[in-house]
């Protein structure tokens, strides 16, 4: 239980989740029947032992402040099954995990030495490093960067010149070599756009428009690269970042009440990553937070929708950048009590206009939008139509066939809700949603 009293809700447990497998052996152990010595503090530690299959049963200590668990299990997952059933329990049922005075000394061990951790963390200074090496490094990935943009340049006259219905004859294994050539030159930005470019010819009516719209952008993007010099250091930035190079948290530290609106993980066969967005309650700021985990564990850091903590977060740079690093957190988490500010239909165009102008090659922005109803329309999609009858946005393609449209659909009912999500020129995509008529945060994805 944290300080205001309130619980999390089971959508917001099962959000920390690293994969389905999990969310189902979780929900199987969010039971009383396996647990025992189960207990909720008050500065956000649940904890409890969970009888296994050995003689001896697994101990269980989750922070919710974090959140952060930890379990004698020998799973590598985070968290694990046993810390999500643990909480499950604790969110559905205050006899069996009730309040206690005290914490017993196998789990408050781990909490005392967890957040003595983050306190020398949150102290301690960067190592210093070389700059002039630094500099040697980023000078000569800078030219391996120029010799791909400049390789790429000539692929794209070439698929011009040949015409562009004659893209589909190659195949994708052309433009997976040039993903590759991209790959090399310490460019992944381009070979993502690459690989995208890729998978237009073929893929349905109108395909040739579309690969010249994304060839015109990458295009776009080759040019800024090759003069960066002459471009404003905002815009030069991003582009930097959008051709791969990483971008660091140079902001200064933003302090807010942050509102936890969506989260996600995606695999590209190497890394997990997590995209937490947040809302500042009182900064009027949106920012994404991107946490990772390799070698098939799931990452660190995850929020659960529907609260608000208070936190620091430390931007990066560049024109229109979203990207903050997650930093130093005061207190416990506490429920979203209103949704964030929002607008109409229009209103969120006009918004993703206005920020392409900082940043061309952006997919979408965040966006919330008021008193909306989710409509089918022929053909099988979907749109988000203002009550008032002002205008509407189309329903992205990708979240067309998630269960998050139809449980947006069951929660409004035909009549108006406020739905948070990403608006791009393929759409909007609703992520989370609140109903006048039923509280609390629902998670779409």
């Amino acid at each position: 239980m944290n300080q205001t009293g309130v619980r999390w809700t089971t959508d917001q447990v099962l959000a920390l989740a690293p994969d389905a497998a999990s969310r189902t052996a979780g929900t199987k152990l969010g039971v009383a029947g396996p647990w025992s010595e189960t207990g909720a503090g008050s500065a956000g530690a649940v904890w409890g032992l969970c009888r296994g299959s050995g003689s001896t049963p697994y101990r269980t200590v989750v922070d919710t402040t974090g959140p952060a668990s930890t379990c004698s299990c020998p799973s590598r997952k985070f968290p694990c099954k046993h810390a999500l059933g643990l909480l499950l329990l604790w969110a559905a049922d205050r006899r069996a995990v009730a309040q206690a005075e005290e914490v017993p000394d196998w789990a408050g061990t781990w909490l005392a030495g967890r957040r003595e951790r983050a306190a020398g963390r949150a102290g301690e200074a960067a190592p210093p490093a070389d700059p002039a090496a630094a500099g040697r490094r980023a000078e000569r990935r800078a030219e391996r960067i120029t010799a791909g943009a400049v390789e790429l340049e000539q692929r794209l006259t070439d698929l011009l010149r040949g015409g562009l219905a004659s893209a589909e004859q190659p195949g994708y294994g052309m433009w997976e070599e040039t993903a590759a050539r991209m790959i090399d030159a310490q460019a992944p930005g381009l070979a993502g756009r690459v690989r995208e470019l890729g998978a237009i010819p073929g893929s349905g009516p109108g395909w040739p428009v579309r690969l010249l719209e994304e060839s015109a952008l990458l295009h776009l993007l080759n040019a800024a690269w090759l003069g960066r010099d002459r471009l404003p250091e905002p815009l030069a930035a991003t582009v930097r970042t959008r051709v791969g190079l990483p971008s660091s948290a140079g902001g200064t530290p933003v302090r807010d009440h942050w509102m936890v609106l969506a989260q996600d993980d995606s695999w590209d066969g190497r890394l997990v990553t997590r995209r937490i967005r947040l809302y500042g309650r009182d900064s009027g700021r949106s920012v994404l937070v991107l946490s990772f985990g390799a070698a098939g564990r799931s990452p660190q850091l995850g929020l659960p929708v529907g609260l608000m903590v208070e936190a620091e977060v430390i931007p990066h740079t560049g024109a229109g950048q979203l990207r903050a690093d997650w930093g130093a957190q005061f207190g416990v988490p506490s429920p979203i009590e209103e949704p964030p500010p929002g607008g109409s239909t229009r209103a969120a165009i006009e918004a993703y206009g206005s920020a392409l102008g900082t940043d061309p090659w952006l997919e979408s922005v965040p966006v919330t939008l008021r008193d909306v109803i989710p409509l089918p329309v022929m053909g099988g999609d979907w749109q988000l139509a203002d009550a008032d009858g002002g205008s509407a946005l189309p329903v992205a393609p990708a979240a067309l066939s998630r269960p998050g449209l139809w449980k947006l659909a069951a929660l409004s009912g035909g009549g108006p809700v406020t739905v948070f999500g990403e608006c791009g020129h393929r759409g909007f995509h609703p992520l989370t949603a609140w109903s006048p008529e039923i509280p609390g945060t629902v998670p779409l994805t």
